[in-house]
């Protein structure tokens, strides 16, 4: 571990320049160390002097539990003393005291609502319970950060310029990408995430359009999509959970 941290640095034009501080960039010892170092600066700080409030961490991120706002004030406090004692401090625009609400009316209401945390905002959504009755629950879903930066890289696919391959072959090369959405984001309030996963489905329409010259027409276009995904249902991995059959 120290040959690591006091590995001299390369420059571009391949002199070492030697460090004396810092984890190096990008380097797999950096989480691993940070990890370490807040698992003793604050997991067990935690245990020790709160073992009844109960908390989340991944990372420098993390989630503690209150049951009143005047218990997260003091809790806030106790934190940021604890992050000076170890030579941190706690972001000043990041650490918030977020008022859970969901459909209890008779709790007064407070500034902050929801919070993010691991690319899911956390704030008041509707529900349905198991009778069918719907209600107000405090729920996670993708977050807006998130869903802009999926929605980026499913744009910077191309899908539909990608006009040399066959649909098979893009489904070969987005399925593994797209599952992987599905399996994170979708594991809380699935219905925000369809709205990126039928955009990928705009998009292989216009491969459609743009490979064959006599599926120009959007009425061709469709009954060619139809034909499709009545064919192989289950051809693109996103297809299983939104509408095919347009």
């Amino acid at each position: 571990m120290r040959r690591w941290l006091e590995a001299p640095l390369q420059l571009p034009d391949g002199t070492l320049q030697q460090r004396d501080r810092g984890t190096p960039q990008g380097s797999a010892i950096s989480p691993v160390l940070a990890n370490l170092f807040m698992h003793y600066a604050f997991d067990m700080w935690m245990a020790r002097e709160y073992p009844g409030v109960p908390f989340e961490r991944y990372a420098d991120d993390g989630v503690v539990h209150c049951v009143s706002e005047g218990q997260a004030r003091k809790l806030r406090e106790a934190i940021a003393n604890r992050m000076r004692e170890v030579g941190l401090r706690l972001h000043p625009d990041k650490t918030k005291i977020v008022y859970c609400r969901d459909g209890n009316k008779r709790r007064r209401p407070y500034g902050q609502t929801e919070f993010t945390f691991l690319g899911f905002t956390f704030r008041a959504r509707k529900a349905i319970d198991r009778n069918g009755e719907r209600f107000t629950s405090f729920l996670p879903a993708i977050s807006k950060e998130s869903s802009k930066k999926i929605s980026g890289e499913v744009r910077q696919w191309r899908l539909h310029r990608q006009i040399g391959r066959t649909f098979a072959e893009l489904a070969r090369a987005i399925n593994p990408i797209v599952r992987g959405w599905m399996q994170y984001f979708g594991a809380f309030y699935r219905t925000a995430l369809l709205p990126l996963l039928e955009r990928i489905n705009a998009y292989l329409m216009r491969w459609i359009r743009k490979k064959f010259k006599r599926l120009r027409t959007f009425k061709k276009a469709h009954a060619c999509w139809r034909r499709i995904t009545r064919q192989y249902p289950r051809l693109f991995a996103h297809w299983a959970w939104v509408p095919t059959f347009w």
